[in-house]
């Protein structure tokens, strides 16, 4: 498993075997993650009480991407984040 978290999201690179589907394995992620972030940080439960840690949705890719395709785009968040975050700033300025 590979991985970057940035600020609002998280980005995972991983292999499902097949005999788990996608949604299986997501679930038990996100439940297992958010439990453990729960325990640790328990002050998490007083931002996020009645209302879920993570979001509803995923995306997913299985075909037609490869590897090295999917690794670079997770290396390049970063740079991509720092980009946006800077032109936020600028905009800010502006008004």
């Amino acid at each position: 498993m590979d991985g970057k978290i940035r600020s609002n999201h998280v980005h995972l690179y991983l292999s499902v075997p097949p005999k788990y589907s996608i949604s299986q394995v997501l679930k038990w992620l996100k439940g297992e993650s958010a439990t453990h972030l729960f325990k640790r940080y328990p002050e998490l439960m007083k931002v996020y009480w009645g209302r879920r840690f993570w979001a509803k949705g995923y995306f997913v890719s299985t075909v037609g991407i490869t590897d090295e395709i999917i690794k670079k785009y997770i290396e390049n968040q970063e740079e991509q984040e720092r980009i946006e975050e800077e032109l936020t700033k600028q905009q800010t300025l502006w008004k």
